[in-house]
């Protein structure tokens, strides 16, 4: 399943700095930048409110959004950074990457695990180990993300980069890298098996020490 392009649109920024990017934000703009077709790196700013709307429908890595800046041509991007604060819920900055439709593009594609494995079923711990892919195509060609069914993931199971239905466009991941992996309970109970006789073997030492300084009888 391929994304459908969003829209957005932007103005030119002329002013630049730490100051000029904090007093953008204060007003409800976010500064961004845009590259990748043109001689240098343009300078944008962006309505918070419209980014933080968009964002909350769509996959931003691979989704391709139609940015509108000063009233101009929409110009095909992709969203390759996003900066947030560090501790607050606020975003301070967004780099876009202008794309062609006939040229082809690497990016990273969501996997989304379908079902319950049988393994999990029967105490079993799925344990996901790649969440993205990283894939090679034409832009309206992107997917939306991998949909793996692993129900049939049995306990000691495991499924590849090959067991992926790649839709007609090209993984450029190794093939024999494991996404995900059901692992026996055992495991984990053999871990707290050890650390009962750790401390069994800890405190035994503890008594026999402290036997040890006690006084001989007469």
């Amino acid at each position: 399943m391929t994304n459908e392009s969003a829209k957005l649109t932007a103005r030119t920024r002329t002013t630049s700095g730490k100051g000029a990017a904090r007093q953008l934000r204060r007003s409800g703009q976010l500064p961004a930048v845009v590259y990748g077709r043109r001689d240098e790196t343009e300078s944008l700013a962006l309505d918070i409110h419209e980014l933080s709307r968009l964002l909350s429908k769509i996959h931003a890595a691979t989704t391709v959004i139609d940015l509108e800046v000063d009233g101009g041509e929409p110009r095909p991007v992709l969203i390759r950074e996003i900066q947030r604060h560090p501790y607050r819920p606020q975003l301070l900055h967004v780099d876009f990457f202008e794309i062609r439709a006939d040229v082809k593009i690497r990016v990273p594609v969501p996997v989304h695990l379908v079902e319950t494995p049988a393994g999990v079923e029967m105490g079993g711990m799925l344990q996901f180990l790649r969440h993205e892919l990283e894939v090679e195509c034409l832009p309206n060609e992107i997917p939306s993300g991998f949909e793996v069914d692993v129900s049939a993931l049995e306990i000691g199971d495991s499924l590849h980069v090959s067991d992926v239905d790649a839709g007609g466009v090209e993984i450029l991941e190794d093939e024999t890298v494991t996404i995900c992996t059901v692992v026996p309970p055992a495991l984990e109970e053999e871990e707290e098996v050890d650390e009962e006789l750790d401390e069994e073997v800890e405190v035994e030492g503890e008594e026999a020490e402290a036997a040890g300084d006690e006084p001989e009888e007469d």
